[in-house]
């Protein structure tokens, strides 16, 4: 279970990419070129988390012609690739968007997200990430990466910050849906 007063505090979800979006295998072709595979169960997070104003962000330590498409498909509100050191990238973010440290939850599964963990105010790791990671975090997810642990936990997140059963969080989506709102809907 996640703690209800850190839930309501969180204003912005940031997500490593490889091993948090995806299993972590990356595909290289004979032209050098990366292939990644996303589970859309976790674009439609993204898309469940913006329906509630909560901003969503990148950064990830790759950088590829394959994770920038996937990022403008979903229309992340901060993209930030081929990014090493992932704390200083987010002090910037914190500042961009006029919030605290505390006021985000990082997505992570490595020892280079175990310096971000010890900043925010929600640190969620993979079942699959690396021990240390999850000894660092706050809370496990059940999934691996890329197998919709983002969605899991966006679920979670949601349904303890507003408290309201998983049917009822869902209903903003499922109204655009009906409507046929959905050109802008991304998997």
């Amino acid at each position: 279970m996640l703690d209800n007063q850190v839930c309501k505090n969180i204003k912005m979800v940031l997500l490593d990419v490889d091993g948090v979006m995806t299993d972590g295998s990356i595909f290289i072709n004979h032209d050098g070129e990366f292939f990644k595979s996303f589970n859309v169960k976790d674009g439609l997070a993204i898309e469940l988390l913006r329906s509630y104003h909560i901003l969503v962000g990148v950064i990830s330590g790759k950088a590829s012609v394959a994770l920038d498409t996937r990022c403008q498909q979903l229309g992340f509100d901060e993209i930030i690739t081929g990014c090493k050191n992932k704390l200083p990238a987010l002090i910037n973010i914190c500042s961009k968007y006029k919030i605290s440290a505390d006021q985000i939850a990082f997505l992570g599964d490595d020892v280079l997200d175990i310096p971000i963990f010890e900043k925010v105010g929600l640190a969620v790791a993979p079942i699959d990430a690396h021990c240390l990671a999850i000894d660092s975090a706050d809370w496990v997810s059940s999934l691996k990466g890329g197998e919709g642990m983002v969605r899991e936990f966006a679920d979670l997140l949601l349904t303890t910050q507003l408290n309201l059963p998983l049917k009822d969080v869902y209903k903003p989506l499922l109204d655009k849906i009906r409507l046929d709102d959905v050109a802008t809907m991304e998997q």
